[in-house]
Parts: structure tokens; C-alpha cells; sequence
């Protein structure tokens, strides 16, 4: 046989073996990555530690996405809008990042949300300045969590409901972009019911000492002491506020809580008689929630609280709205597939509404159990109530571009 004939024949042979992983290869689908905007460091590495776990899960619980397994890469926001634009600027011009879910703060939320939208993605978030989905709304931007205006609907008016002689209200506010948002809607909301505002102080988001702000209120004889803190903020202030004898002397409603790790935090003892208004419970029953609570259990040995059942589900959109749109290359068909979706989330029945990219979604009243009465660990709140409040029609004040 001539050499240069087997030396061709076997370029061609080597070349016909090669060809089906050749192939196999470039029809492979690239993997959907999700970016994960967590406060991993920072004042609230807490929450980012949960919320981190609840968008891990969801990403490695979803199987194949057009064709091959979604991956999930974490972004430390560090709590500081600042950075957290960095690095969401750095990750899109960099790695095409295109689809993020998360922000603790509403201020960071809002920042991040212009970027995004920028870069033509889509971006999922729990924060809560009601902002977010009226007049800073944007193409890009979400969010699954009840905004400050219906957190204030749902406890607020419950609580002043069931007892209406309690007309005098005090508030104590952090001054930032969401303490504002909720002390604004308090106000509006107190002048419909007649309520009277005998009084507000403000704190910075790392106060740590609340006794001046205590002992204002206290002065003030308020029915009905309001706190608009989140996080450590408003745990500091509410133990505060029970080593001051507080609980005896009026009725405390927590407006927006961190959930069950917090509630964990301050125990039965201090958290017995006080109202609290909650964006997720895990006792709550319905078949979204209960396999969640399954899986969670499962997977790390704890029962879900807010920020993990809040970015479990910002991430399960956002990957059931890719898987809708059949395709992961245009974040504005992505976002378009998400407007008006309808599914068993793990508050229930939840809807993205298409004019102002809101999910509508419950909110829940709890009232913080005698240790005396509770059936586990966990078991540290009753709901007292819940229920949709978001507004509507010409009030959404959402303009998108």
C-alpha cells in the first residue's frame, strides 16, 4: 500500500471517529447561569446566608433547562449599594450575566435594578420600598415580596380592627430608603382609620442602642407602639423595648419581620403577646410550601424561614420564565414570558402582574405564642390573619419605558 494513501486513510478514518463527539459538542446547550446578589459580609450576612441556601436549592432542585442543568454563582453584595453596582456592572461586561435574583436592601435594589435593566436582563428581588415597582419600575426589575404598602394594609388595620379604642400610635423608624417607604404608608394609613401619630424617632441602620428612642415613645403614651425596623435593628428594639416593661404597658406590632431565625433569636418569652407581619410562615399549608418545607428539611436539616423561601421562589421564576420563553439569549423575551405568569408559590396562589412586574402574593399577621403553648421548637406564632393588599389601577404608578 502506498504510505501516502494510509496516511490519508487514516487522517480520514481518525477524522470519522472524532466527527460524533465534534458534533455532540457544539450542539451541546451552554448551561443557564443565575446570579445570586446575596449580603454574604456585611450587617445582614445573616439573611444573605439564607437566602443563599433558598436560591442554591431551587437551582439545584430544577433539573435540565433547554437542555443541560442551570448553574448558580453567588455575588457578595456586602449590604452596600455601591459595591453591589460594581459588581453586577463587572459580571455583565465580563461574563454576560443576564438573569439575578436577590438584594436585601431596597436601596441596593434600586441600584442594581438600573444595571440590570441597562444590560437588558432580568432581575428578581424580595426588597421592599414600594419604589421598586411604581415609580423607579423598569423593564428588567421584579419582585416577589409584598412591598411596604400592603405589609402596612395587613397589620396595621387588623390590629387597630380588633381593638379601636387603641387610637394613639407611636413609630420608630431607621432612616433609609425602606423605613421611609413603611413610616410613610403608617402615616396615610392612620389618617383613613383616624388614628393618631403621637410621635416617630428615627435611628441609623447600626444603631445598636434604642433607649432615647424607648423612652420618647413612652413619654408619648402611646396604645399602640409600631416598629418599622428590620433585621437586628428591629430585634435590639424590640428587646429593648420589653426590658423597658413595654409589653405591659401597650400593644407591640412589628410591622415587616426577618421570620423564623429571628423570631428564633428573641424566643418565646419576649416575642409572647407581640404582633409581627411576616412575608412567609413554614406553617402554612399548601402543596408549593409543604414540599419546600420537605426539601429544606432535607437538605439543611432547619424549617425554611422569609429570605429563603423568598429567594427559592425569585429564582424558581425566573428559571420557569426561561424555560417558557424556550430560549436564555434575550432577557427581554424572558422578562416578557414572566408578565402574567400564575403558580403555586409558597404563599399559595401567586401572579406577576404584567403592569408593574409585582407578584401578588399574601401577607401574614402573626402574634407571637406563649412558650406554654407551642407544639416544637419552631412553633413560635399564630397567624392571626392574612391576605392580598397592593394598589391598583391608577395608584401603581408604575411608568415602564
Amino acid at each position: 500500500m502506498n504510505r501516502r494513501y494510509f496516511l490519508k486513510s487514516g487522517l480520514a478514518a481518525t477524522s470519522m471517529m472524532l466527527m460524533p463527539s465534534l458534533i455532540s459538542r457544539s450542539f451541546a446547550a451552554d448551561p443557564v447561569t443565575l446570579y445570586g446578589l446575596k449580603s454574604m459580609s456585611g450587617p445582614f450576612a445573616s439573611y444573605g446566608d439564607f437566602a443563599e441556601k433558598g436560591s442554591r436549592l431551587a437551582v439545584n432542585d430544577y433539573g435540565p433547562l433547554l437542555g443541560a442543568a442551570p448553574k448558580y454563582v453567588t455575588i457578595d453584595t456586602e449590604g452596600n449599594p455601591g459595591r453591589a453596582v460594581r459588581k453586577v456592572q463587572e459580571a455583565i461586561q465580563q461574563q454576560n450575566a443576564k438573569y439575578f435574583c436577590g438584594c436585601t436592601l431596597s436601596s441596593t435594589a434600586l441600584a442594581v435594578g438600573k444595571e440590570v435593566d441597562k444590560g437588558a436582563g432580568v432581575f428578581i428581588t424580595p426588597a421592599g420600598a414600594d419604589e421598586i415597582t411604581s415609580t423607579e419600575c423598569n423593564r428588567a426589575t421584579f419582585r416577589w415580596t409584598v412591598p411596604t404598602y400592603g405589609a402596612i394594609q395587613q397589620t396595621v388595620r387588623p390590629v387597630f380592627e380588633a381593638n379601636p379604642s387603641a387610637k394613639r400610635w407611636y413609630t420608630i423608624t431607621p432612616q433609609y430608603v425602606f423605613g421611609e417607604a413603611l413610616l410613610s404608608a403608617a402615616k396615610n394609613l392612620f389618617a383613613e382609620l383616624g388614628i393618631e401619630h403621637v410621635g416617630n424617632s428615627y435611628h441609623s441602620t447600626q444603631e445598636q442602642e434604642y433607649s432615647g428612642y424607648l423612652t420618647n415613645a413612652m413619654a408619648a403614651k402611646p396604645d399602640v407602639l409600631l416598629l418599622l425596623g428590620f433585621g437586628g435593628n428591629g430585634a435590639s428594639c424590640l428587646r429593648q423595648a420589653a426590658n423597658f416593661g413595654m409589653k405591659s404597658k401597650m400593644t407591640i406590632l412589628m410591622a415587616w419581620t426577618a421570620g423564623l431565625d429571628w423570631f428564633q433569636s428573641l424566643g418565646p418569652d419576649l416575642l409572647d403577646g407581640v404582633y409581627m407581619g411576616a412575608q412567609y410562615w413554614h406553617q402554612v399549608h399548601n402543596p408549593c410550601n409543604d414540599e419546600l418545607v420537605k426539601r429544606v428539611r432535607e437538605v439543611y436539616g432547619i424549617n425554611p424561614n422569609y429570605p429563603l423561601a423568598a429567594d427559592y421562589a425569585g429564582t424558581k421564576i425566573i428559571l420557569d420564565a426561561i424555560a417558557k420563553a424556550g430560549s436564555a439569549e434575550d432577557g427581554r423575551a424572558v422578562a416578557k414570558a414572566m408578565e402574567g405568569m400564575v403558580y403555586e408559590g409558597p404563599t399559595g396562589l401567586e401572579t406577576v402582574r404584567a403592569a408593574d412586574h409585582q407578584v401578588i402574593k399574601d401577607y401574614y399577621l402573626l402574634r407571637g405564642k406563649a412558650k406554654s403553648k407551642m407544639k416544637d421548637a419552631d412553633d413560635l406564632a399564630e397567624v392571626v390573619s392574612s391576605g392580598k393588599s397592593f394598589p391598583e389601577g391608577d395608584a401603581i404608578m408604575c411608568k415602564m419605558a
